[in-house]
C-alpha cells in the first residue's frame, strides 16, 4: 500500500504540473482576447449567446465578424483564429484531472477506504470535483474565459493540501467507520466544489464590476462576460451548492447523533457549517425577495466562501472541535 500511497503523490505532482500549463495557456489566452479592438480602440466583445444560455439570460445576441470564423457563426471564436492558447489551457486541463482522479482513486486504494477521511484526503477530492464540474460544463457552453480562474485556485489549494496537510496513508478511524462517512462527507465535497465555483464567479463579478470601462484592470478583464452574467452564473452554481450543503448540515447532525447520542453540541465545526448554512441562506432569501443583486450579491457569496476556508483552516487547526480526527 506504500507504493500505492507513493504513486498517488507522484501522480497528484503530475497533475500539478499539467495544471500550470493550464494556466498560463487561459492566461495567455485572455491576453489576447484583451487585445481584440475596433478602428476606434474600443474593445470588441465576444459573443454571448453561449453564456447568456447557461445563465439563463438572452445574451447580448451580437456577433462580430469574427465570432463567424471557424466553429461557425456565434461560436465565440476570438479574431486571433481558433485561440489555440485557449485550446491548450483546455487539453491541459483535461490531462490534469486524469491525473488528478488516478490521484484520488489510488490514495482511497492505499488508505482501504474511500479518499476524504482527512483533510489531505479531502482537499484532493474537492478540488477535482471543481475542474470536472467545470470541464463538463466547458463542453456544453464556452467557459474557455474561466480557465484561468478555476485552475488558478485549485492548484493553489493542491500545493497547500501537499506542502501541509499530507499525512500518510492509513486505516479509518473506529468513529469514522460509519457509512454516513460516504454520504455526509461526500455530499459535503461536492457542495465546496460548487460553492468554490460560485465565489470565483462572484469575485471577477466583483472586479468587471469595479473596473468599469477603462484602466489596466478593465483591459484584463475585457474577455469576460458582463458582471451580470457572471452574477447570474453565481446564482446558479450557489443555488445547487446551498441544497448540497444543508443536506451536508442535517447528515452531520443524524451522525452525530448516532455517534455522540445527540444531534446538536456547540462543537465549533456544528457551529461553522451553520454559520455558512445561514449566510448562503440569506444571499438566496436577500435576491429572492429583496432584490439584492450585484456587488452585495457578490459579497454574501464571498462571505460565505471565506467562512467556508475558515472553517476548513481556522477551526480545524486552531479550536477545540471533535472533528480533529480530520487531520
Amino acid at each position: 500500500m506504500t507504493d500505492l500511497a507513493q504513486l498517488s503523490l507522484l501522480v497528484v505532482y503530475a497533475a500539478m504540473a499539467s495544471y500550470t500549463i493550464a494556466f498560463v495557456a487561459f492566461a495567455v489566452d485572455l491576453s489576447a482576447l484583451r487585445a481584440r479592438r475596433d478602428e476606434e480602440g474600443r474593445v470588441v466583445k465576444r459573443s454571448r449567446q453561449l453564456v447568456g444560455a447557461l445563465a439563463g439570460g438572452r445574451g447580448s445576441g451580437a456577433v462580430d465578424a469574427a465570432d463567424t470564423g471557424p466553429g461557425g457563426a456565434g461560436s465565440g471564436a476570438p479574431a486571433v483564429g481558433r485561440r489555440r492558447a485557449a485550446g491548450i489551457g483546455m487539453s491541459t486541463t483535461w490531462l490534469g484531472v486524469a491525473f488528478h482522479g488516478i490521484g484520488v482513486v489510488t490514495r482511497g486504494l492505499a488508505a482501504g477506504h474511500v479518499p476524504w477521511s482527512n483533510m489531505y484526503e479531502f482537499s484532493l477530492t474537492f478540488t477535482f470535483v471543481a475542474v470536472a464540474i467545470y470541464l463538463w460544463l466547458a463542453r456544453r457552453h464556452d467557459l474557455r474565459y474561466l480557465g484561468a480562474f478555476v485552475v488558478g485556485p485549485v492548484l493553489l489549494l493542491l500545493g497547500v493540501a501537499v506542502a501541509v496537510l499530507y499525512v500518510e496513508a492509513d486505516g479509518l478511524q473506529p468513529i469514522l467507520d460509519n457509512y454516513w462517512l460516504y454520504l455526509h462527507v461526500s455530499v459535503a465535497t461536492v457542495a465546496i466544489a460548487v460553492l468554490t465555483l460560485a465565489a470565483v464567479l462572484a469575485g471577477l463579478q466583483l472586479a468587471k464590476d469595479f473596473s468599469g470601462s477603462g484602466g489596466r484592470l478593465s483591459a484584463i478583464l475585457s474577455g469576460l462576460p458582463g458582471a451580470d452574467v457572471l452574477e447570474r452564473l453565481s446564482y446558479r452554481f450557489t443555488a445547487v451548492g446551498f441544497v448540497l450543503w444543508t443536506f451536508t448540515l442535517v447528515a452531520g447532525a443524524i451522525w452525530a447523533e448516532h455517534a455522540w447520542g445527540r444531534a446538536w453540541g456547540w462543537d465549533a465545526k456544528e457551529v461553522w457549517t451553520f454559520v455558512i448554512w445561514v449566510i448562503y441562506a440569506a444571499y438566496l432569501h436577500a435576491r429572492s425577495t429583496r432584490g439584492w443583486d450585484g456587488r452585495r450579491a457578490a459579497y454574501l457569496v464571498i462571505a460565505g466562501f471565506a467562512a467556508i476556508m475558515a472553517n476548513y483552516f481556522v477551526v480545524n487547526f486552531l479550536l477545540s472541535t471533535k472533528h480533529g480526527y480530520a487531520f
